[in-house]
């Protein structure tokens, strides 16, 4: 069954052809709500809730890209929980030392090597700014109109965050491999 048949099916109230859109994009919206800096312990909260609102508003959802819209809202229900996380300094202090001891299983197999570990802990050091268009365009690869879309900014804002962002990333890594560097030289 096609996507859009999905969509039209669960708007009409068919559970199942909504359990069937669920299940073909868990793994994504798990994957995009763990690599803004989610807790790895909040992924599986995070995604229900994206589901959650998913089925809540299915009936607005119109001819856009689904999963363009999908984006969007994983992106904002990820910001709750930021802004839920950040105005309580324990759980901020606890997060930390979590995503320096723990890589989850999806993500594990996604980072073995220490390059790909040291890219994600820059990664998750830049600004959120930076930080999610470098995730869709690399990570999810999303273009960057449909970037610009979930993240509700100017096509140019975008391509200068990109930018901007990659610029950043490179110093953290580069800042990185020298300390590692001078630790174990």
């Amino acid at each position: 069954m096609t996507e859009e048949e999905l969509i039209r099916k669960a708007q009409a109230g068919n559970t199942a052809a909504f359990g069937q859109l669920a299940q073909r994009y868990y793994p994504v919206v798990e994957r995009f709500a763990y690599q803004p800096g989610n807790s790895p312990n909040e992924i599986e909260d995070i995604t229900q809730e994206v589901f959650i609102r998913v089925y809540r508003f299915l009936d607005q959802f119109s001819k856009a890209k689904f999963s363009t819209w999908l984006y969007k809202i994983t992106l904002n229900v990820t910001r709750d929980y930021s802004r839920k996380k950040s105005s309580d300094l324990r759980k901020v202090l606890k997060f930390k030392k979590e995503a320096q001891e723990f890589i989850p299983g999806a993500e594990g197999q996604l980072l073995r090597n220490e390059e790909d570990q040291n890219l994600h802990l820059c990664l998750q050091k830049l600004n959120q700014k930076y930080r999610i268009p470098i995730i869709l365009y690399y990570f999810h690869e999303r273009k960057y109109e449909e970037i610009a879309e979930i993240m509700g900014v100017s096509l140019s804002t975008v391509k200068t965050r990109l930018l901007r962002g990659k610029s950043l990333l490179k110093k953290a890594l580069e800042e990185l491999e020298e300390k590692e560097g001078q630790k174990n030289g």
